[in-house]
């Protein structure tokens, strides 16, 4: 297309503005982008996608003059590939951004610029942004986590087995001295950690230095008690990042190995607290409140699978990521999707998986999965079973739910998650015996024997709103 066609006046198409390109060939330093697309009525799903690129890069909605004054083809960005989904009005738009068009180490603006007015656009019914390639030129300009799985493990001095962790319950209403009584039991019990739920901050029941003094004893007494490193996560979370420097200061001097933050304080407070964390030798647990507003459904928002790599590249060592079971939405095939993104040092394609591009971290550390939401010993066996060893695996109410007491929780947990360990090194199908090595546990545990007639047949069988186009949802 000529310059003089180009730049006559009206409005254009966007595929004709050079913004649909099947001929381009993505270059290694490009930012790669797969969105699912469905177009409104009438509009060809190549000038969906084309408009999304252009919406996305340097177009708007008519021919501007001041292109003229910029190196106009080099900042476009192009979908090159636009695939349907079969049996659905769906589309797979792949679109290639040059990387300059991004400014170096800021979550911020990567979100601005990929998931910006786009969202909103009238030419699509429904946009979601399903997968990313990040160049590793692009990637190590990030922090990443401030001390990853590998020193995690030898912060904690453990190896060999997922982390044990509960969510206090009930997450609100407790005064701080019977708060910190809860961790207190569940910590002496068996588990590493224990945790304040997302919106667990500084209520007129329980502030939140009270909190954290009454925790951090608790802590530092059952870490007597028993000879292990334990942890709290303190939710330093809060309305500004003043007060969440001073929550998480305050913390630090308490002797707490972790905080956590939520989803919710947003990208460049997350980045700011990773900085926090490196330079004090802490820990970052993020909690993904909010998430599911726009990662669970099919057609529009955010997956979370790009939510995590976004979020690695802030720097967390912690992130919750799905169970597969329990009450908590997530596909098995997605799930494993997820802890990939999050743990691996790279990893190839796999469409089966939700995975739609190659990704390469280089050095950066890998962030700890964490399992939680509905949650009881019945489900070890599975859960170790998918996640291996890097993991956290949370029980709230099935530790604080044991009818024989919090820390009674506490050991039925830590007892069937040994007992599948040692099976499975033995070689044993943990999916398949599972329930049979349990038992055999249980005979030499009242409290394990306690939890599996409590919450033994409890189950959430619920079809996934989110799974794999490419085989039979699992969950």
């Amino acid at each position: 297309m000529s310059e003089t066609t180009r730049l006559s006046a009206g409005v254009k198409p966007y595929a004709e503005l050079g913004y649909w390109d099947p001929t381009y060939e993505p270059k290694d330093t490009d930012v790669l982008a797969v969105f699912r697309l469905v177009p409104q009525e009438g509009v060809d799903p190549i000038e969906a996608a084309a408009a999304v690129a252009g919406e996305s890069s340097t177009a708007t909605w008519t021919v501007i003059w001041t292109d003229l004054l910029t190196a106009y083809e080099r900042y476009q960005a192009r979908a090159y590939k636009v695939e349907p989904v079969p049996g659905t009005d769906q589309y797979l738009a792949y679109i290639a951004y040059n990387l300059d068009l991004f400014e170096e180490g800021s979550i911020a603006n990567l979100v601005s610029s990929i998931a910006g007015n786009v969202f909103g656009f009238k030419a699509v019914k429904a946009l979601r942004l399903e997968d990313m390639r990040l160049p590793l030129p692009y990637v190590m300009t990030f922090q990443g986590p401030p001390h990853g799985i590998v020193m995690e493990r030898e912060l904690l001095n453990k190896f060999g087995r997922p982390l044990l962790g509960a969510t206090i319950k009930p997450k609100l209403g407790l005064s701080p001295r019977s708060y910190g009584r809860v961790i207190y039991e569940a910590l002496r019990g068996g588990l590493d950690f224990t945790k304040d739920d997302e919106n667990t901050n500084s209520q007129p029941f329980n502030r939140w230095r009270d909190r954290f003094l009454y925790a951090m004893e608790a802590v530092h007494k059952a870490m007597a008690e028993t000879g292990e490193i334990k942890g709290h996560y303190v939710n330093v979370t809060a309305a500004t990042m003043e007060d969440i420097y001073e929550r998480a200061e305050f913390a630090k001097e308490l002797g707490s190995v972790i905080v956590m933050i939520d989803l919710t304080i947003g990208f460049s407070a997350i980045q700011s607290m990773a900085k926090w964390a490196r330079k004090n030798g802490v820990l970052l647990h993020l909690h993904r409140a909010m998430h599911s507003t726009f990662t669970r459904q099919k057609t529009h928002g955010i997956s979370f699978r790009v939510l995590a790599k976004w979020m690695r590249l802030a720097g967390v060592d912690h992130m919750h990521a799905g169970t597969v079971v329990g009450k908590l939405e997530g596909d098995a095939y997605l799930t494993k999707g997820y802890y990939t993104v999050l743990r691996e040092s790279s990893y190839k394609a796999d469409p089966t998986l939700g995975l739609y591009f190659d990704q390469d971290y280089g050095a950066m550390p890998g962030v700890m999965p964490v399992a939680s939401g509905g949650l009881h010993v019945g489900h070890i066996p599975t859960l170790v079973h998918y996640f291996g060893d890097d993991a956290v695996l949370q029980f709230g109410g099935g530790t604080i739910g044991h009818p024989m007491g919090i820390a009674a929780g506490a050991t039925a947990n830590r007892v069937a998650l040994e007992a599948s360990i040692k099976a499975r090194n033995e070689g044993r199908d943990l999916l398949r015996e599972g329930q049979e090595i349990l038992e055999q546990a249980a005979r030499f545990s009242p409290e394990l024997r306690a939890a599996l007639e409590t919450w033994g047949d409890v189950r959430f069988d619920f079809k996934p709103t989110d799974a794999p186009d490419f085989v039979e949802p699992q969950a």
